[in-house]
């Protein structure tokens, strides 16, 4: 073995270990804003990271949610979403971070993530209820106000597949339309199975009364349901039945959409 061949041998593991060392600095120093564009893309516009600070692997933003696909109702929610990322399991593939928010979701949820599947475990977030604005008419129209929470399973994404049951609480909601304060509580839960998701609407409690079904199958979406009165309070939400849908009975609005 020649001279140069024994100072190449010499050199290497410095040159592997000097490369190391720099992919482990820039790995370290990924600023935060390099997850906003990527996290937006992921949730298809729906979740947005706002004023990004930090790290990749300790940071903060402020989040934004989007219900439609119009920019325009999205509403930012009060306080920051803070993140760490496990530095190790990256060497395997896996992207492991722990995430709250400040303000809307004190108890952490943790995030699985490799380049064909995710898993997000079980949490609770509340929301304005101006979120709903965003999902067009006839909430932009009713202009919504109440307390609003979103609590979901464990949630597991496959590609274009997900799994999980998310419930969707509406508490003592009213309505700058209606004199009627409050319209009442109700519940939406909806079942993601694969390709296809299940809706169910239901009312706890108040003189107004919604239910429905609803699914989405193919790129599709369809809800058929109902929305009434109680005897008591038929007179006072005339005018707002009325905004919601077609009569299809004695005191009944049928309620339909379908995309």
């Amino acid at each position: 073995m020649n001279n140069w061949m024994r100072r190449i041998r010499a050199a290497l593991p410095w040159v592997l270990l000097g490369t190391v060392s720099v992919v482990v600095t820039l790995l370290v120093m990924l600023p935060a804003a390099w997850i906003a564009p990527q996290f937006a893309k992921t949730t298809g516009g729906h979740v947005n990271m706002v004023d990004p600070q930090g790290s990749l692997w300790k940071g903060s933003a402020m989040l934004m949610l989007a219900a439609g696909s119009d920019p325009a109702g999205a509403t930012l929610l009060p306080g920051r979403i803070e993140w760490t990322t496990a530095f190790w399991p990256l060497f395997t593939g896996h992207v492991r971070m722990t995430m709250r928010e400040s303000d809307a979701m004190p108890d952490p949820v943790n995030v699985d993530a490799t380049l064909r599947a995710a898993t997000l475990t079980s949490g609770t977030i509340k929301v304005p209820a101006s979120l709903l604005t965003g999902l067009g008419a006839p909430f932009n129209t009713l202009d919504l106000d109440g307390r609003v929470e979103l609590s979901w399973t464990d949630w597991r994404t496959f590609g274009r597949e997900a799994f999980g049951q998310l419930t969707v609480t509406l508490s003592d909601m009213s309505s700058r339309v209606s004199q009627v304060k409050p319209l009442g509580s109700y519940r939406v839960q909806m079942q993601a199975q694969g390709p296809n998701a299940t809706f169910d609407l239901s009312t706890l409690k108040g003189p107004l009364l919604l239910n429905g079904h609803g699914m989405s199958q193919g790129g599709s979406m369809s809800f058929q349901g109902t929305a009434s009165s109680t005897p008591e309070a038929h007179d006072n939400l005339a005018g707002l039945l009325n905004l919601l849908g077609r009569p299809s009975g004695p005191n009944t609005i049928a309620l339909t959409f379908f995309r």
